[in-house]
């Protein structure tokens, strides 16, 4: 069989340095092909010369056995290769119907025969989105689906996703890989990017694993496991150390936190618990279960009911945060869930982003940038948690999904903190760089901090946390030591 799409002895330089090279690379119709590898082993370039996004500067790309070499996306889209990136590329303010034929309007439209058109497209695809909506008031997955929807009506016969799943709900998960069977039912050729391992295994029909930019091994997936694809991509043995379980709890310090019957509108209700200096307290909960909601209250992302909102006390003084900057002030910081959202400033350098944790820290006392400084700090702290960057003054987003939640991580501890609360810190992050936060979450609880580690992966919690949390239904209804649970019991307590 020839391949639909084929790479040979693919190589891409930046300033001399290549990101991907002497790459062999194909895809066959109707084949799910998983392209799995840690931050900055190339997988995005690679899919991005594939997209028309960047050119090769040697080594050759077929399409039906036909060389091409595309120039912009617009090109590659007419050969029938489009890319679904993690961060949607639809606007927010118009419809569905509107995004799924923008570029493809005729010279007069009409809008009710754009939403009858959509109505029926979708429905072809089984796909139950509202065209009238606009995508803002979506959810992740009818967002997904609208990209898959586009991708499809512009009679693409190779998707390429780049870390799909990183925002979905386990269910809304399930309802994406069954999109993507019926794809390949319909002979569309899939390439799937995953830092979630286990979702390359169940999805793909073959794998194929980079490191430092160069093609490892490409292989059927029955051949895999996770502890093989591990190896292949960091070149050792790391899944076993990476989630071993934590053996020996630290004993609990002082108490540094301590919420009584919190309320927040029907996210948080009457939640009480508390939080020690010298421990890692893990939070584990399924979605909705207010986790995340209970904590952002904590460090005055969100505001607490104003009348029976219930008594936070931190230090063993009552405080109510309205905003983040007081909290930060006193001594707590929230390490995002969704870094590119609301974790750094996409186009501003590393160096001025870290710097900029250490103005808010100072806020009222400082109102000017001191160059210097800003240059000293940023290389103090890029060199502390091993950033990678091509230099201090690299804008964040060009760096990998990993470096870019060090940086966000730097921003915070810079700040000095006696409570850090990581809400998801690994999440849409590689297996090196997994071990690298790991090992940052570790250090600070030895060094006295009171760290909070909230994250729907069980192994992670198992791995990290002296103390577990349960949440429920918008308040913490067990908790365990470490040594004494397993999965099991941590489960039927976040369901029943």
């Amino acid at each position: 069989m020839t391949p639909i799409l084929e790479l040979r002895q693919a190589t891409k330089t930046y300033a001399g340095v290549p990101a991907i090279e002497g790459v062999d690379f194909d895809l066959m119709p109707g084949e799910v092909h998983a392209l799995v590898g840690e931050n900055g082993a190339g997988k995005s370039t690679l899919t991005k010369v594939m997209a028309g996004v960047v050119t090769l500067n040697s080594g050759q790309m077929l399409i039906d056995g036909q060389p091409v070499d595309f120039r912009t996306p617009l090109e590659a889209l007419a050969a029938g290769i489009a890319m679904v990136f993690q961060e949607t590329s639809l606007v927010p303010t118009m419809t569905v119907a509107q995004n799924l034929f923008l570029g493809q309007e005729k010279f007069i439209n009409r809008l009710r025969a754009i939403y009858i058109a959509a109505q029926q497209f979708l429905q072809s695809l089984n796909f139950n989105v509202d065209p009238t909506l606009t995508v803002a008031a979506l959810g992740a997955a009818q967002k997904q689906m609208v990209e898959i929807a586009r991708a499809v009506l512009h009679k693409a016969r190779i998707i390429v996703f780049d870390e799909p799943t990183a925002t979905l709900t386990p269910e809304e998960k399930q309802h994406f890989f069954h999109l993507i069977k019926d794809l390949k039912e319909r002979g569309v050729s899939v390439i799937f990017i995953s830092h979630a391992l286990e979702e390359a295994l169940e999805i793909s029909d073959r794998i194929t694993v980079l490191r430092d930019g160069k093609k490892v091994v490409t292989d059927i997936t029955a051949n895999f496991d996770r502890n093989r694809i591990v190896k292949s991509m960091v070149g050792h043995q790391l899944s076993q150390e990476l989630y071993g379980r934590n053996t020996q709890a630290r004993p609990p310090g002082k108490r540094v936190l301590s919420v009584q019957n919190l309320r927040m509108g029907t996210m948080v209700r009457n939640n009480s618990f508390s939080i020690f200096a010298g421990q890692i307290t893990g939070v584990f909960g399924l979605v909705g279960s207010g986790r995340t909601e209970t904590f952002k209250v904590v460090a005055g992302v969100l505001k607490r009911d104003y009348l029976h909102g219930g008594r936070i006390l931190f230090n063993d003084k009552p405080v109510r945060y309205r905003i983040p900057a007081p909290a930060i002030a006193q001594g707590i910081v929230y390490v995002t869930e969704d870094r590119k959202v609301d974790g750094f400033f996409e186009t501003m350098g590393v160096s001025r982003n870290i710097y900029a944790g250490l103005l808010a820290k100072l806020r009222g006392k400082r109102s000017w940038v001191r160059k210097r400084e800003e240059k000293a700090v940023g290389e103090e702290w890029t060199k502390s948690l091993n950033v990678k960057a091509v230099s201090a003054d690299a804008n964040v987003i060009e760096l990998s999904g990993g470096n870019q939640q060090k940086v966000v991580i730097a921003k915070s501890l810079i700040q000095d903190p006696e409570l850090v609360i990581f809400d998801e810190p690994t999440r849409g992050v590689d297996v090196g760089a997994v071990a690298e936060i790991h090992q940052i979450i570790r250090q600070l609880a030895d060094e006295g901090k009171a760290v909070v580690v909230i994250s729907s992966y069980l192994p992670e919690v198992l791995s990290l946390a002296d103390r577990i949390l349960v949440s429920r239904q918008g308040k913490i209804v067990e908790e365990f030591a470490n040594k004494d649970v397993t999965e099991r019991d941590i489960m039927y307590a976040s369901i029943h």
